[in-house]
Formats: structure tokens, C-alpha cells, sequence
């Protein structure tokens, strides 16, 4: 059964804001002649991680909700300059975007049990997508998102 992680999308104040930056660093990469993949560096290593890239997500919480997810493909551990272990969580760079869940802020990042994952949003719900941004915060603020 797949696994997922939890994790602030810290300096992002929306998931447009999210897409742009994930497309501004594919762009980046491809200009520089790397490969163009998407990956998040985090220093700790998950510990099962055959559960995470087993169909697991990143789960993005932005301004204190997880409102969207991207698939982890693969985690790859190095050394950074300093000697210091870390790992790149190679991502899907499809955005994802899941029901609204409040999370408080922590550090680093979380597992996240399928179960309680909030769900991609459907059809039903496809209208908050078109929704601006401003108007999803104050109704996620007033707790009817």
C-alpha cells in the first residue's frame, strides 16, 4: 500500500503560485541542459520509502491547508558540498489539487496514511478550481472550503 508525505510549500501562497515556480525551475533546467525533472530537497531520508514510491504523494500544505499533491516517482540520496546527507524527492510535476484539510505549521516533513489523505477534488467540486485564489482563501478562512 503506497505512503505518503506531508510537507509545507513554504514561500507559496497559492497552488498557481506552486505551478508557476514548478514551471519556472523546468524551464531553468532545460535552458541549462539537465535534465528536466522536478525535485524537492529534504535532509531527512524517509525510511520507507519502497511504501512512498509505491504510488505515494507529496502532500502540499499552503497558508494551513493541504490543497494539492504531486506523485513521488523516486528518492535519491546524496551528499550535499558540506558532507551533510540529504535526498531529492523526484516528482510528478502534475499538480494535483485535493480537497482543503487544515494542518498547523511543523518542520520537515510527515508520513501520511492514505486514509487520511484528503481527496483529489472530483467534478463535483471542479468550480473551486476556477475560483480565484483570494476568494478560496477567505471561504477556507471562514471553515466552508
Amino acid at each position: 500500500m503506497a505512503l505518503n508525505l506531508l510537507k509545507l510549500c513554504v514561500g507559496c501562497d497559492s497552488v498557481e503560485d506552486l505551478e508557476e515556480w514548478i514551471a519556472f525551475r523546468l524551464d531553468e533546467r532545460r535552458r541549462a541542459g539537465e535534465p528536466v525533472e522536478q525535485y524537492h530537497t529534504t535532509r531527512m531520508m524517509p525510511t520507507r520509502g519502497a511504501e512512498v514510491t509505491d504510488g505515494g504523494s507529496l502532500y502540499w500544505v499552503i497558508k494551513g491547508n493541504v490543497q494539492c499533491r504531486q506523485l513521488i516517482t523516486e528518492i535519491r540520496p546524496f551528499t550535499d558540498g558540506e558532507g551533510i546527507g540529504r535526498c531529492h524527492l523526484i516528482l510528478d510535476p502534475e499538480v494535483v489539487r485535493t480537497d482543503w484539510q487544515p494542518r498547523r505549521a511543523f518542520q520537515g516533513w510527515r508520513y501520511l496514511k492514505p486514509a487520511d489523505a484528503p481527496l483529489d477534488l472530483g467534478k463535483g467540486k471542479a468550480g473551486l478550481i476556477e475560483m480565484p485564489p483570494k476568494l478560496r482563501r477567505e471561504l477556507a478562512d471562514l471553515g466552508l472550503l
